[in-house]
Parts: C-alpha cells; sequence; structure tokens
C-alpha cells in the first residue's frame, strides 16, 4: 500500500482537478491547479527513478527541483503583495475620480464578483459624494446589457445630482481597455488625470494587478477592495491572480 499511496494521490488530485475544471463553478482555475500539482508530483517521481539509474538523470533531477523551487518562492512572493494590497484601506485618502471596474453579467443580473464590486462602491460614494465616477465595462457574450449599464441600475438613486455623476463607459473588453476608456472620459469632463488621483473599486485579489495596468496607463490610483461572500471563490481567484500578475508583467 506503501507504495502505491503516491499513485492513489496523484490520480486523486487529476481526477478532482479535471472535475473542477470541467463542471461550471467559478472554479476552473483550481482544477487546471490541481491537474499541474498532480503532472509535476509525476514528473518529480520520474526524474528521482531516472536519477538513481544515471548521471545525467540525477543532472536532471537537481535542475527539476531546483526550478520548481525557484518557481514556487517567486509565486509564493507574488502571492504575498496580491494579498496585502487587496488588505488595504485607504477610504480616508482623498480622491478627484473613482473607476468601478466591471466584471461579468448574466443576462441582466450582475454576477457576484459586480455585485461585490458595486456594493463597495456604493459604500464608497457615500463618504466621496463630490467626485466624478466612472462605470466601466462593456458587453460580453451572455450578457443582455452591458456591464457599465448593470452598474447604472443598481446604483440609480432619486437624487439627480448623485445619479448626474455617474458616467458609462461601455465600450471595454479587458482592464487595459477599462483604464484607457476612463481615462479618456474623465479627461472629457476636464480632470486633468496627469496629477489626479484616482479610486479603482474591483475585487480585493485584483487589486495588484489592476494598479499595475492602471500605471501603464498613466493613472494614479488607491484601490477599494470588494471582498467575495464566499471564501472558497475568494481563494480560487487569490491563485490566479498570482500566475495572471506573470503574464501581465511579461506581455500586456
Amino acid at each position: 500500500m506503501g507504495k502505491k499511496l503516491p499513485y492513489i494521490c496523484i490520480a486523486l488530485l487529476a481526477l478532482t482537478g479535471l472535475g473542477l475544471a470541467v463542471v461550471p463553478n467559478g472554479m476552473r482555475f483550481t482544477g487546471w491547479l490541481l491537474l499541474g500539482t498532480a503532472a509535476a508530483w509525476a514528473a518529480g517521481m520520474f526524474v528521482v527513478r531516472w536519477g538513481r539509474r544515471s548521471r545525467a538523470g540525477k543532472v536532471c533531477e537537481r535542475i527539476f527541483f531546483a526550478g520548481l523551487a525557484l518557481g514556487l518562492a517567486a509565486l509564493a512572493g507574488i502571492e504575498t503583495a496580491v494579498v496585502f494590497r487587496g488588505e488595504a484601506d485607504n477610504s480616508a485618502v482623498p480622491v478627484d475620480a473613482v473607476i468601478v471596474l466591471g466584471a461579468g453579467v448574466n443576462g441582466e443580473t450582475p454576477s457576484a464578483a459586480l455585485w461585490s464590486r458595486i456594493r463597495a462602491a456604493e459604500d464608497y460614494l457615500e463618504t466621496h459624494p463630490d467626485v466624478p465616477v466612472v462605470l466601466s465595462g462593456g458587453q460580453g457574450a451572455g450578457e443582455a446589457i452591458s456591464e457599465a449599464e448593470a452598474m447604472r441600475r443598481a446604483l440609480w438613486t432619486e437624487d439627480g445630482a448623485e445619479n448626474a455623476r455617474l458616467l458609462l463607459e461601455e465600450r471595454s473588453t479587458n482592464t487595459a481597455e477599462n483604464f484607457r476608456f476612463s481615462k479618456a472620459l474623465l479627461e472629457e469632463g476636464g480632470l486633468d488625470t496627469e496629477t489626479a488621483v484616482v479610486a479603482v473599486v474591483t475585487n480585493d485579489f485584483h487589486c495588484f494587478r489592476a494598479h499595475m495596468i492602471a500605471q501603464k496607463q498613466g493613472l494614479r490610483t488607491i484601490d477599494v477592495p470588494a471582498e467575495l461572500p464566499w471564501w472558497w471563490l475568494t481563494a480560487n481567484y487569490y491563485l490566479r491572480e498570482a500566475f495572471a500578475v506573470v503574464k501581465t508583467a511579461l506581455f500586456d
């Protein structure tokens, strides 16, 4: 049984990962991560056996585990930065504008991620009543209305002055476009975006990468983090963000 245990564990990881990756449940990335872990475990067992049989195998074993250790250390460092950024409280910092980043809409109903951003925006706007607010998000597949329009409907009040400061940006399809088009809207309204401080409402796990992208667009931003209602989805997205940060840094 002892010799079979690693193979059983690898099989369980692979099956669990496959189930999470295939079944729509918001945990697809965790599924792929478990599949990757199973593959890395199997590869590690292979190079260890190879290392016992030949000198070349021993060299490959050392390279494999050194690379694995460096990769895990780098991801742990990035994950720490992502978590730290998502926990910051900037509510007392004066700002000149607010951008609320969109997320998925199911038909005309905001997704859980978008609802969390709407609620965070509501709370933040109550204490920052005199600044323009860009609701940023286009219309994707399966969305009957734009993400910006879904946010506008949720934030609409009986106060005409409050509604008047809501600006809709409905063209963007990713975070970089969110900032590019929102920046243009704010500049059309007379805001000097080179000196202005902009509050960005997004999910806590997304704050670090959103800040990276905003900097590339020439914006000075602070974070207004929104929390998802379910810890397992939060954990899934925090894990995913570490890899997304690497992609953004290298390719975007």
